[in-house]
């Protein structure tokens, strides 16, 4: 964090007290990272942010009252809405897929490490939605289970106008990686990662790594040959 840039504010919301405990004990070592309170429920939630206006919000799925999947939807939907993250225990379709039509940025498992979550919160707080490696699996699963050949057709297409090393990156965000570990598979920098997604994004009219990982898998379903197949 830079000497004058304000730290991301974080409310934690969870029925499990000892899990909030937790959170905030892993959240202090990052110096740029702020709990600014926390809630035990939907309603609490609510409140707590109109009252702390904080930028990302760690949302638990199940809890009494109103439950996350519900008070992710108020928040998105509010004056001055925050970035929710669902952190949860349960990796089921159902929750998943009702967060993210929820609005939520982002779907994390409570096994995550204090490091990722920490690097987890600064994505989600300049815009880039966060899933877990095996969220990702099953969205992308989920969205390819069944597609016609038309799509993988449209899939292939795209990927035909990337580079070497654009196709080379592509696969690898549908694999999970992050781009530091992008940057050391490929041996560049983390800025010139970021460089070829942004072509990426272009050239494929994607505006995120899920939808980038999304026609990479359309197309390996598909008669794309060597070239993706390889990398």
């Amino acid at each position: 964090m830079t000497q004058n840039a304000a730290p991301i504010r974080v409310l934690v919301v969870d029925d499990d007290a000892m899990v909030i405990t937790g959170i905030r004990g892993i959240l202090q070592a990052a110096e740029d990272i702020e709990v600014v309170g926390s809630a035990s429920s939907g309603e609490e939630a609510l409140e707590k942010v109109a009252l702390h206006f904080p930028d990302v919000v760690l949302m638990d799925i199940r809890m009494p009252g109103i439950g996350g999947i519900e008070a992710i939807e108020r928040l998105v939907n509010s004056v001055r809405p925050p970035k929710v993250v669902s952190l949860t225990s349960f990796d089921t379709d159902d929750y998943l897929f009702r967060a993210l039509e929820a609005g939520a940025a982002g779907y994390l498992l409570k096994d995550i490490g204090p490091v990722a979550l920490a690097e987890a919160i600064r994505k989600v707080h300049i815009g880039e939605p966060i899933l877990s490696p095996r969220s990702m699996q099953q969205l992308i699963s989920k969205v390819t289970t069944g597609q016609d050949q038309r799509l993988q057709r449209e899939a292939t297409e795209l990927l035909a106008d990337l580079t070497e090393k654009e196709l080379e990156i592509a696969v690898l965000v549908a694999q999970g990686l992050s781009n530091q570990e992008i940057a050391e598979a490929t041996f560049m920098s983390t800025a010139t990662v970021k460089t070829h997604l942004n072509r990426i994004n272009i050239k494929l009219d994607t505006s995120n790594r899920v939808h980038i990982a999304v026609i990479v898998e359309r197309a390996r379903m598909g008669n794309v040959g060597a070239r993706i197949q390889g990398c």
